[in-house]
């Protein structure tokens, strides 16, 4: 039994699905907040259970018989990220899980300038000693993040946002198909993975090239300074932790944290990752 949480997220969703394609329906679950919304995933066998990261008793009864658990990371930044993740891993080492996968970040560190990457440092760190095996899938940044950043700028045409760096921005889908081909084939990482991620590096400078030759439409990149962007982000009534930790991906890249680029992915898939290029067609499409 193979267990994957946030299972109606666009990670969790298209893993569940590649993995229905590998593996027998009654050989899935998944660990969801509602289980209303995973009821098409039940309707095709799979077993849904209710948990919370924040309710450790909900995990135990979720990841139950589960002899591998991919616990997917939360949208949180600092202590309370971590925290939660600590819950989910101890739940599946409770539950006899032989392995236990998690969403972590190709620039997972404990010096990132960026909170999450030092927040997926410090789940690696529970995973070091959490007494079973574990693969830390070292993820991409998501290509969805480089569309919401660009949004007010696919109308406007001008891309306003602080200075960056090359980002080997990645689509869920790949991301998801990886974690269903490492799942099926257990034990084929132990530990971190190497990067997974897209094989070019982009700044939003190439993004605004890729965007004026699929429309046809200038778009131009000019450089907001950081204190400006987070007094925007003030304004628009963001908490502060978000505030930083969106300014946190612009300062980690200029530093070149999110840069890498492996065959790993490659290699999974079988074929090469989708580019951003394509990710980009079809939002402007």
């Amino acid at each position: 039994m193979i267990i994957v949480t946030g299972a109606t997220g666009q990670l969790g969703r298209r893993t569940v699905e590649h993995l229905l394609h590998r593996l027998p329906a009654d050989r899935v679950g998944v660990s969801v907040r509602d289980p209303r919304k995973a009821e098409p995933l039940a309707a095709q066998g799979v077993r849904v259970r209710e948990g919370s990261f924040t309710d450790p008793g909900s995990l135990d009864h979720a990841f139950e018989g589960a002899t591998q658990v991919l616990i997917v990371s939360v949208d949180q930044f600092g202590e309370e990220a971590v925290q939660q993740h600590r819950t989910a891993i101890e739940a599946a080492v409770r539950a006899g899980a032989r392995r236990v996968l998690y969403t972590s970040h190709l620039g997972a560190s404990p010096t990132s300038h960026f909170q999450a990457c030092r927040d997926h440092a410090a789940t690696e760190d529970i995973l070091r000693t959490c007494g079973v095996p574990y693969t830390a899938l070292r993820n991409g940044f998501y290509a969805a993040s480089a569309l919401q950043f660009l949004g007010p700028a696919l109308e406007s045409g001008e891309i306003a946002l602080p200075e960056d760096g090359p980002v080997s921005w990645t689509a869920h889908a790949d991301l998801a198909e990886a974690a269903a081909a490492i799942l099926a084939d257990e034990g084929r990482y132990d530990g971190p993975t190497p990067p997974l991620a897209a094989t070019r590096s982009l700044t939003f400078a190439d993004l605004a090239a890729l965007a004026t030759g699929i429309t046809g439409r200038p778009f131009t990149r000019t450089t907001v300074p950081d204190d400006a962007f987070r007094r925007h982000l003030v304004a628009a009534g963001l908490p502060a932790d978000r505030v930083e930790g969106l300014l946190g991906v612009f300062t980690a890249a200029r530093a070149g944290e999110f840069a890498a680029q492996d065959p790993a992915l490659t290699a999974l898939l079988g074929r090469e990752p989708v580019g951003l290029e394509a990710v980009l067609r079809e939002q402007l499409a």
